[in-house]
């Protein structure tokens, strides 16, 4: 059943139904040629015997002379009679009584009967049907020619069975069969070997769509031949070329979008036109993941209200919409865009950004003027105060004067150390800062600079204690440079004992590692809260009451620190809980 729906089966089918369809009219029109040019060669055959026959009986006077020379004429299986008149015959050979009768029932018929009365020649063909007539004589053809019988006129009859003409059509018909079925089980053979040569490259060329349908577009279909099917093959194979090719750049450009919209700080969302998201980058994702869980517990939506107000203001005006969103304490600026079809907007593409960070520089760029302001103009006052007094000659005697001279010095020196260090924190987050590096016994070095602060903790009745352990690494020794860190150990002291209490202490701790050094400072100070510790490295930090600088601090010094730490490659941070003191901790690597 296969065969007949496959392309070999339906040509095979076509051209043999073709085939025998032609051989089947040729067969029939060549019968029918046949049979009929064999009857009429016959009665072309008698009428000319017949007429020969009348001109022979009539030249010769003696009918018995004429008579021997028209059986000479008559061939087989042709039978003669000449009649003189319907009851007086003569006939060319001896006749049996069954031939006689025979013979007297053509001359009954009416046809027969005619040529007497008219005395015309005629061609008839005539079925007997008696009991004595055989199945040689059923159907005949009877030729009749008038003819001059002395002063009678005869006629001259010659009948012959039709069987034979049945027969030679038999044989005929049998031959033309014959030819007819070699010509089909030829074409037959014939048709199958031209459609299954004619298929076997549409065979290729359906197994090699299949390949390429399944992705395989370096599939080749073999070129047999040089016609149409085998530019068809050439065709498909172009085609393979230039759908490998054309894939091939579509999934490069697919790669390098992919790799773009991952790489991309923003997030990038594309939606439908019915608001359904279709591609979204990593930042997008987490965008959408933090509305889903600021909406958990909530009716679920699939975007912020915002953004959806936003696209369905681009579907509806076509044009760029521009909005912001909050979320979790980070701020976004979302920017939707249309996407055009030939005839509509079939979506929207949304660029999501992040303006934290940046919102967060502008508060600290402002922050940053206003706590300069604000640092600057205590001692500008002062300076303004006591210059003014020494003008007006408040001061009466020279003690005074230099009290108030020494306090002018005082907050001119405040405000130089302040230019200083803002000028260091700008070199260094500029990445202008030079480290003299060079090999120090750290163990050594740490204890000197502690004990740099014993008389002042010795005056605020604060114990001072340097904690190294007792390790065969505590000789380690490390490349920084000494100034540096002797700068951040110092800050860190300093801010320890001015803000430890009395009977308070304060330790220096050294932990050595095979990766480097841990040095922790800890007070038993009145600690930091926990809100305000993510913010202590920042430039001019407060806290509380209880955290505020003396008037020698700049609010810098951990600013400054952590630069300089980063500076080595190392980190600092700090661990502190209100009323238990407070940690600060810096680590070196090797």
């Amino acid at each position: 059943m296969r065969l007949w729906r496959s392309v070999v089966g339906k040509l095979w089918i076509t051209i043999l139904l073709l085939v025998a369809f032609v051989l089947f009219i040729l067969t029939i029109l060549q019968l029918e040629f046949f049979q009929n040019y064999h009857l009429e060669q016959v009665e072309n055959d008698l009428s000319d015997t017949a007429e020969k026959i009348a001109s022979v009986v009539e030249s010769h006077q003696d009918l018995s002379m004429g008579m021997q020379i028209s059986k000479e004429i008559v061939d087989d299986p042709q039978n003669l009679i000449i009649a003189e008149n319907r009851n007086k015959l003569y006939y060319a050979e001896d006749v049996t009584a069954e031939h006689g009768m025979l013979i007297q029932e053509i001359l009954d018929k009416k046809e027969v009967t005619a040529v007497f009365q008219q005395e015309q020649a005629f061609v008839k063909e005539l079925h007997l049907d008696g009991e004595y007539v055989t199945n040689l004589y059923e159907n005949i053809v009877v030729v009749g020619a008038p003819v001059q019988i002395g002063n009678e006129t005869g006629a001259v009859l010659i009948f012959q069975s039709l069987e034979e003409i049945k027969e030679t059509t038999r044989q005929t018909t049998r031959l033309i069969l014959l030819a007819a079925g070699i010509a089909i089980i030829l074409t037959t053979i014939f048709a199958f070997f031209l459609s299954t040569r004619i298929t076997a490259p549409l065979r290729k060329m359906r197994e090699a769509a299949f390949e390429v349908a399944r992705g395989r577009f370096e599939t080749k279909v073999p070129i047999l031949t040089h016609d149409e099917i085998g530019e068809l093959a050439t065709a498909f194979n172009q085609m393979g070329n230039q759908l490998n090719y054309n894939m091939h750049a579509l999934s490069q450009e697919k790669e390098q979008l992919s790799s773009i919209l991952s790489s991309m700080a923003d997030g990038v969302i594309t939606f439908n036109r019915d608001g359904t998201i279709l591609i979204t980058n990593p930042p997008a994702e987490r965008f959408l993941q933090q509305w889903y869980y600021e909406q958990e517990g909530n009716e679920q939506e699939a975007i912020p209200t915002t953004l959806k107000e936003l696209l369905e203001q681009v579907i509806l005006l076509e044009n760029e919409q521009t909005g912001e969103v909050s979320l979790q304490g980070r701020s976004y600026v979302v920017i939707v865009s249309p996407l055009y079809n030939e005839e509509y907007v079939r979506g929207a593409v949304a660029v999501v950004r992040d303006m934290t960070e940046e919102r967060r520089l502008d508060k600290l760029r402002k922050d940053f003027i206003a706590n300069v302001s604000h640092e600057l103009r205590t001692p500008i006052a002062m300076l303004q105060g006591y210059s003014e007094a020494i003008i007006d000659d408040i001061a009466e005697s020279e003690e005074e004067k230099k009290e108030i001279a020494k306090i002018i010095y005082d907050e001119s020196l405040r405000m130089g150390r302040l230019v200083n260090d803002l000028l260091d924190l700008a070199r260094m987050e500029a990445g202008h800062i030079t480290l003299k590096k060079e090999k120090s016994d750290i163990s050594t070095f740490l204890e000197r600079v502690t004990n740099k602060f014993q008389g002042i903790a010795k005056e605020k009745n604060i114990g001072l204690n340097f904690i190294g352990h007792k390790t065969g690494l505590n000789s380690q020794q490390i490349y920084i440079d000494p100034d540096r860190i002797e700068q951040v150990l110092t800050n860190l002291i300093d801010n320890a004992l001015r803000h430890t209490p009395e009977t308070g202490s304060v330790s220096v701790n050294y932990k050595p590692t095979k990766s480097g050094i841990l040095v922790e400072v800890s007070d038993s100070g009145s600690g930091i809260p926990e809100e305000d510790l993510p913010f202590v490295f920042e430039r001019f930090y407060k806290a509380d009451k209880a955290r505020t600088r003396g008037k020698s601090g700049t609010g810098l010094g951990l600013a400054i620190a952590k630069n300089i730490i980063d500076s080595h490659n190392g980190q600092i941070s700090v661990h502190s809980k209100v009323d238990q003191g407070t940690t600060f901790s810096f680590f070196l690597p090797q």
